[in-house]
């Protein structure tokens, strides 16, 4: 059963990349879904047969590429080459993680016999996906965000956690880096110092040395996460551009998004919009924000250079969305305008988890606990029930395995 939407040119087949293992990543899903549902042939590089994006009956074709991110780059830019040269004709290439955007980006020259590609300034990508650099492009821009360092040793960081005071904020500082040497292994807040130095003791190489990025902590319940994806055209004007509000994410107050709310915010989307001019940004991204309740600034998190988890939740009355678009633009094609529906988004497993644990720590349920009618499911689709199959029991092994270990440490 498809879906109506834009006419995209089925002669101009797309390719979803991605770097590192995410066999559950619904941004890969999601743009097989979204693609196959108009027609357009579409490709997927997988980390084996039974991913859930993997056996999408929307898939044209899977390409069994694992990786670890930490391959010579090379070798990954191989890998990606021989599934262009396998599909035969120029192809949209659709990256899912910052690691395949920063390569897309990099090595655009040699990819452009196989790919059509935005015209994205090739040193961009890394730059934003880099946290200290996104911290510095948003100071020269005049965009708020949350006070930031990048300490490369002890001293440094116990510094940051007495300046700033705690809970404090630790991410891995850039793409690749985080796949080879995390010293964390998703967003972390840390609530003292104590805390601080067992993490890095943990995760500190032996010279000492580290890629991390300390962050100012911006108090949940003082505050609001909002999301904004788009997707600029080569003039480098948005060519669509959502706003919405995240409601749960995992682990709650700082990880994924679990559910998530399509809500217009013209303040949040033109302070996006004047980011993106500003910097020459060209293709699809997705920026992460916290409404800081105590100045009533937006503050810019992340800028993910490259498809969102979430992207799925966008979608106008013309039925674009960001991948949508890039294809539209890149094939020559008009994006039409219109503006964005109202729906929800939400990745039920860990949505679940989600309102399980928010529901002991605050000892009341929060809000949004039932899906609206109107709801994007991550992995539940009527028109395509097999990964819901692949992801449960994914998930469920995954559960198994943390149980395991919980009985062999006690």
């Amino acid at each position: 059963m498809g879906r109506s939407g834009p006419a995209l040119d089925p002669e101009v087949p797309v390719l979803a990349v991605k770097v590192g293992r995410y066999p559950q990543t619904p941004s890969h899903l999601g743009a097989v879904r979204s693609f196959g549902r108009l027609g357009v042939p579409v490709y997927a590089m997988v980390e084996d047969r039974f991913t859930p994006t993997a056996v999408s009956r929307y898939l044209t074709g899977a390409f069994v590429r694992p990786s670890t991110g930490r391959e010579p780059p090379e070798q990954l830019l191989a890998a990606i080459v021989a599934a262009g040269r396998a599909i035969g004709r120029p192809s949209v290439v659709v990256a899912t993680d910052d690691e395949s955007a920063v390569l897309l980006a990099e090595h655009r020259e040699e990819l452009a016999p196989y790919f059509l590609l935005p015209p994205v300034p090739a040193a961009l990508p890394r730059r934003l996906a880099n946290k200290v650099d996104l911290h510095a492009i948003c100071q020269d821009a005049g965009v708020p965000t949350p006070h930031a360092c990048a300490p490369t040793d002890r001293a440094g960081l116990v510094e940051a956690g007495r300046r700033w005071g705690y809970p404090l904020v630790l991410k891995n500082l850039e793409p690749f880096t985080r796949l080879r040497h995390p010293v964390v292994g998703h967003t972390t807040v840390i609530r003292s110092e104590q805390e601080l130095l067992a993490a890095w003791a943990r995760a500190a190489p032996a010279d000492g040395r580290a890629s991390v990025l300390a962050q100012e902590y911006l108090p949940a319940e003082q505050a609001e996460d909002w999301i904004t994806h788009l997707c600029c055209g080569p003039d480098g004007e948005p060519l669509v551009l959502f706003t919405g509000l995240k409601l749960r994410s995992w682990p709650p107050g700082r990880g994924v998004t679990a559910r998530a709310r399509a809500c217009p915010n013209p303040e949040l989307a033109e302070l996006a919009a004047r980011l993106c001019r500003r910097i020459g940004y060209r293709g699809v991204a997705d920026l992460d924000w916290r409404l800081d309740l105590r100045d009533g600034r937006y503050k810019l998190v992340d800028f993910n250079p490259r498809t969102g988890a979430q992207f799925r939740l966008f979608e106008t009355v013309d039925g674009v969305d960001v991948v949508r678009a890039l294809h539209l633009s890149l094939t020559g094609r008009p994006v039409p305008p219109g503006a964005q529906l109202s729906r929800s988004f939400g990745v039920g497993q860990i949505d679940l988890l989600s309102v399980l644990a928010t529901s002991w720590g605050e000892r009341r349920p929060p809000r949004d606990v039932w899906p609206r009618r109107s709801t994007e499911r991550a992995w539940l689709c009527r028109d395509d029930l097999a990964p819901t199959v692949a992801e449960a029991a994914r998930f469920g092994c995954s559960v198994v395995r943390v149980l395991a270990g919980s009985v062999r440490r006690s």
